[in-house]
């Protein structure tokens, strides 16, 4: 006798059988989770930075050497990477094991880059270094443009500044939100210096800076 056979002669029995499994089935769906993936993606920590009029090639030497440097051999560290673009901005990127908590990861960076900050030059310094938490994965990517071409990119710029940003950055899960092939709109400017050594200037580089300084604060 074939096993069909056997439920379709007692059906009492097939029915009975049916609703255990039935209730069995709706007694696991409670406790099992709906959805459990493995961590895969190895999490990372990005310290950025600024130096003012300075070209790619001097911030990679006079501030992500001693950053570099100083971070190098941080717990649970798996390699780093940096990224000194011609606009005086500085990334590194550190990726850490998985498996790492990741604000214990922060931390731990925090105080490497502390320890490096006062072998920065001064305008790095004022400026500040930041450390944060940040995924390699892209969640979301937002284009703006002007249909009838009538506001240009500094314009765009802008309004993602004022409009956008913020309000993606308050969102729950959201790390960090960054401008990519866009200008900045307070940093749309430079003014480079560059000293003759062989006449004999009325101020040192350090006084120069000074007063750079000062003219460039905004009056009380």
């Amino acid at each position: 006798m074939r096993l069909t056979h056997f439920f379709v002669d007692r059906p009492r029995f097939a029915t009975v059988l049916s609703i255990f499994v039935t209730l069995l089935g709706l007694g696991a769906l409670v406790v099992l989770p709906v959805a459990q993936y493995p961590e895969i993606v190895p999490p990372t920590v990005q310290v950025t930075t600024s130096y003012p009029g300075a070209s790619a090639d001097t911030v990679a030497r006079t501030v992500a050497t001693p950053l570099e440097q100083q971070i190098n051999g941080v717990e649970n560290m798996l390699y780093l990477s940096s990224q000194s673009t011609g606009d005086s901005n500085l990334t590194i990127t550190i990726t850490f094991r998985i498996g790492t908590d990741l604000n214990v990861a922060q931390m731990l960076t925090q105080n490497r880059v502390q320890d490096a900050l006062p072998r920065l030059p001064v305008d790095v310094q004022r400026l500040g270094v930041q450390v944060r938490k940040a995924t390699p994965s892209i969640l979301l990517a937002v284009h703006l443009y002007s249909p009838d071409k009538s506001r240009d990119t500094l314009y765009l710029s802008n309004y993602a500044t004022l409009h956008i940003k913020d309000a993606l950055a308050r969102l729950q899960g959201v790390g960090d939100v960054q401008f990519q092939g866009a200008r900045e709109p307070c940093a749309s400017g430079s003014i480079r210096t560059r000293l003759r050594p062989t006449t004999s200037m009325p101020a040192t580089c350090s006084q120069l800076s000074a007063r750079r300084t000062c003219r460039s604060r905004p009056a009380s």
